[in-house]
């Protein structure tokens, strides 16, 4: 079961979401928030597996709520719901640390689809997307090179894999991807696996820190 939080601050965008998603099968909405302020606390009662935020709300923003949210819980995944699909709130949510982004005006079936690829850990965006917010996106840089295994998981979270079909095409665990996507985050200076994969688009292979040994 997918656990999803809906941060809006418009009542009946939240009922909206709630009703929707409440009808398919795999996903359960368990709570809700109207802010930023409050998305904090309900995440961290409930540490949901996906938290779908809105980027503009009173109090505390769907940006900053983000970032804390990666920051304090790097386990929770966020999609920004934005009212456009290009501009500086999506450049700002990816940066934030946000899974993806799903414009609100979304169909249906896209709303779904998105909630289900972050929970599966699937970086989800067009060429034409990656390539716009690889060029705006800037993270820390590399702290220290990635092993070959590294390389090899990025190169796959950069395909847009879950851990799951990771697992399977390198022989290894579900567990032991997690862990070395946790490490590709960590040295890359990234928040996220959209980050993580944005790097790889604007570096290519030859450009991504070399091999330090397993």
């Amino acid at each position: 079961m997918i656990r999803v939080v809906v941060v809006d601050d418009h009542w009946v965008v939240r009922q909206g979401l709630r009703l929707f998603l409440g009808q398919e099968e795999g996903i359960e909405v368990v709570g809700e928030a109207a802010d930023g302020e409050e998305a904090l606390g309900v995440v961290e009662a409930l540490r949901p597996d996906v938290v779908l935020m809105d980027v503009l709300m009173p109090r505390l923003d769907g940006i900053a709520a983000t970032r804390r949210i990666r920051e304090r819980w790097p386990d929770v995944e966020v999609v920004a719901l934005t009212t456009v699909a290009d501009g500086e709130a999506v450049v700002a949510a990816i940066g934030a640390g946000a899974t993806g982004y799903l414009v609100k005006e979304a169909h249906g079936d896209a709303l779904v689809a998105a909630v289900r690829a972050a929970a599966e850990g699937r970086v989800e965006l067009s060429p034409e997307a990656a390539r716009r917010l690889a060029s705006a996106i800037r993270p820390r840089g590399a702290t220290e090179p990635l092993t070959p295994r590294e390389r090899e998981v990025l190169a796959e979270v950069a395909e847009g894999r879950a851990n799951k079909e990771i697992a399977v095409r390198l022989g290894i665990s579900e567990k032991t991807v997690k862990a070395h996507v946790t490490r590709v985050l960590e040295k890359l200076g990234v928040q996220s696996r959209t980050q993580a994969a944005l790097v790889a688009v604007r570096s290519g292979a030859a450009g991504l820190p070399g091999p330090g040994g397993r």
